[in-house]
């Protein structure tokens, strides 16, 4: 739709403004299991969460102690944020002792080895995930892999892309499906060249434990004896920072169309590189080490901070669900895990996100070229590495334009979507997340990174104390007891999830090396 106003319009009328309402959301959420002392866990993922491989809603991420907690998709922000908090709280009473750091930064590792990869059982679905990841291992070192972050997967009702469609000067061009891929792919470019104000706003990592970086070279400041940290930095997450391999730095993904994101990604599915295979695919005794030699083994490998997403079916890669039944949702992937709220993020957040996401869709969205796809890289680095620097200029086109200007000029045209918005759900959630955010852009002591950063200096504790000391305050928030109900009813998805992986492993009766090769041939 090329005129944002007059999407705008189309929810003056009650019934289009009710749609508003009904933006759906869900979360994943990742957190390390540590010691008391905040040491990276060695135990293996209790057995009181359920299976990994099969449980719902509690699994585990790259390594055996990196929980993730998945929400189903809700239409309420405080009814995803419940969920969040019940999963949280039913893991406490399975976790005997540990805590759930709650930094994207990791806790204390002691060397690379002290990262156990995560497990998934004997079954071939099983392997081929353990193998994934040492295919990670050996491309990118362990360590990287123990960030943590928080994805947060967006989609709009059904019954709102017939009213867009009909109302586009150019929606008679599209089948109804291509037509919702195109819109989620307009959003996709917009949020990719505005996400840098996301990173500012909620950014919560410009510090780390030296564990991390250890016996590697760098470029930050150091705090204390065993800390480190970049004076201006939002996110070093979302920096380079862990990245010992370059091969995907020249990667170039087309977000223009749905054909040339499954073109250019698919491509880097089947580009055999040098460097990987002289790692080798098996080792002298026959295990694996990656699922492939080429640039990516899987589509999960490419690292965005945004995905287009669709529900694979009977086995389907993700491209092949994509290429067959187009968008059915987007995946951001740019959100920190803010230490000072239990779950990572609040509400209001979220209730940005949405204001956020809405009006990356409703924008006009033109095709991003080489030139644009740098500059937005840039723009993205520099507010990772230095967003709070005072005077920090952006690129805006072909003229540079201050990071506040910029971020302000953005939530003033965001002001009449979220008063609809609100008028839709009769509340005043989000013009207030959006006060909140205005504050911020006007004085950046009050972002989540520069919260860090004044602890550590104010409190002279080490990155690591600090965090732990956060974690367990949350524990203790997280503690309250479930009712017997919700806690039995999770109890049985634990079983459940136990079974179900028991019966996958029964029912395999093909080799692994036969399901891996007829995987990667689909």
């Amino acid at each position: 739709m090329a005129n944002y106003q007059q999407a705008l319009n189309l929810f003056s009328d009650p019934q289009h403004l009710a749609l508003l309402a009904r933006l759906q959301r869900g979360i994943e959420k990742e957190g390390l299991r540590c010691s008391p002392q905040g040491i990276i866990s060695q135990k293996p993922h209790p057995k009181g969460l359920g299976s990994a491989l099969t449980h719902p809603s509690i699994t585990t991420d790259y390594s055996e102690a990196l929980l993730e907690f998945i929400t189903p998709v809700f239409e309420s922000a405080h009814e995803a944020h419940a969920y969040l908090s019940i999963a949280h709280r039913y893991a406490y009473k399975q976790l005997d002792g540990e805590l759930i750091w709650p930094s994207s930064m990791p806790c204390i590792l002691q060397g690379e080895m002290s990262i156990p990869i995560a497990h998934y059982g004997s079954s071939n679905l099983g392997q081929l995930k353990h193998v994934y990841r040492h295919g990670l291992w050996h491309r990118y070192g362990r360590t990287m892999q123990t960030i943590s972050g928080i994805h947060y997967n967006f989609s709009l009702p059904a019954e709102i892309w017939p009213l867009l469609q009909a109302n586009d000067e150019r929606g008679d061009q599209y089948s109804p499906q291509s037509y919702i891929s195109a819109r989620y792919f307009g959003l996709i470019r917009n949020f990719r060249r505005y996400s840098w104000l996301l990173m500012y706003l909620f950014g919560a990592s410009p510090a780390v434990c030296a564990s991390f970086l250890a016996g590697r070279d760098h470029k930050l400041d150091r705090l204390n004896e065993h800390s480190l940290y970049a004076p201006y930095a939002t996110s070093l997450r979302m920096s380079d920072l862990g990245y010992q391999n370059n091969a995907q730095s020249d990667l170039m993904v087309c977000h223009n169309t749905v054909d040339s994101y499954i073109k250019t990604l698919g491509k880097a599915i089947s580009a055999p590189v040098q460097a990987y295979e002289e790692i080798g695919l098996q080792d002298e005794h026959g295990h694996y080490k990656q699922l492939n030699t080429n640039l990516l083994q899987i589509e999960n490998e490419y690292y965005s901070d945004i995905r287009p997403k669709r529900v694979a079916r009977n086995g389907e890669k993700p491209l092949q669900a994509l290429d067959k039944y187009g968008v059915e949702y987007i995946e951001v992937r740019c959100t920190d895990v803010n230490p000072f709220m239990p779950l990572g993020i609040d509400v209001p957040q979220m209730q940005f996100m949405d204001l956020f996401l809405t009006w990356c869709l409703l924008q006009p969205s033109p095709d991003i070229d080489e030139d644009e796809y740098w500059r937005i890289k840039r723009n993205q680095q520099k507010t990772v590495m230095e967003g709070r620097r005072p005077g920090l200029m952006l690129e805006q086109g072909g003229s540079d334009i201050s990071l506040q200007q910029w971020g302000m000029t953005i939530l003033d045209e965001m002001k009449e979507l979220a008063i609809m918005m609100d008028r839709a759900s009769g509340e005043t959630f989000h013009i207030d997340t959006l006060g909140q955010q205005r504050l911020k852009l006007a004085d950046s002591r009050l972002t989540p990174s520069a919260q860090v950063l004044l602890q550590l200096q104010e409190s002279s504790l080490e990155f690591a104390e600090l965090t732990l000391q956060q974690a367990e305050r949350h524990r203790k928030t997280l503690s309250e007891n479930l009712g017997p109900q919700v806690y039995q009813q999770w109890q049985q998805m634990a079983r459940d999830s136990l079974a179900a992986q028991e019966e996958l492993e029964q029912s395999d009766n093909m080799p692994f090396a036969e399901y891996l090769a007829h995987y990667l041939q689909r």
